[in-house]
């Protein structure tokens, strides 16, 4: 992994960005009661993701990026919890669930990869 020069070059973070705009454009469908409810916990949650990435890659120390990834892997977890709540509630169904699911799971999977990246650069022995 080359060390990329602007947190957009981040494959993780594209594909973080993919989802959070797909999280907004589900979420308008969700019913108007849920707007400031469930609808604005997953809009936060989805750029809680994206934001974490970009502000870790800004502060330019390894200890502090890794702790905004691990805040960022968090979100997609928590992300996944708001799509069974969305599921359990029928406002989505199981294919969408799943689907879903597994990419949040991958931007996880991603993230692990860049924290290691991240720990072997600063401990490059």
């Amino acid at each position: 992994m080359e060390t990329s020069r602007s947190f957009k070059d981040l494959k993780v973070w594209q594909k973080a960005r993919e989802l959070r705009t797909e999280i907004s454009t589900l979420t308008k469908g969700f019913p108007y009661d849920e707007k400031y409810l469930l609808s604005s916990q997953m809009t936060r949650a989805s750029r809680s993701i994206t934001a974490n990435i970009a502000e870790g890659h800004g502060r330019f120390h390894f200890k502090e990026n890794i702790q905004f990834c691990r805040h960022a892997r968090g979100s997609a977890a928590e992300m996944i919890d708001h799509l069974t709540v969305a599921l359990d509630e029928e406002y989505i169904d199981s294919k969408t669930f799943e689907a879903l699911e597994l990419r949040f799971e991958e931007i996880m999977k991603m993230l692990n990869g860049y924290i290691s990246y991240l720990q072997k650069q600063r401990n490059p022995n």
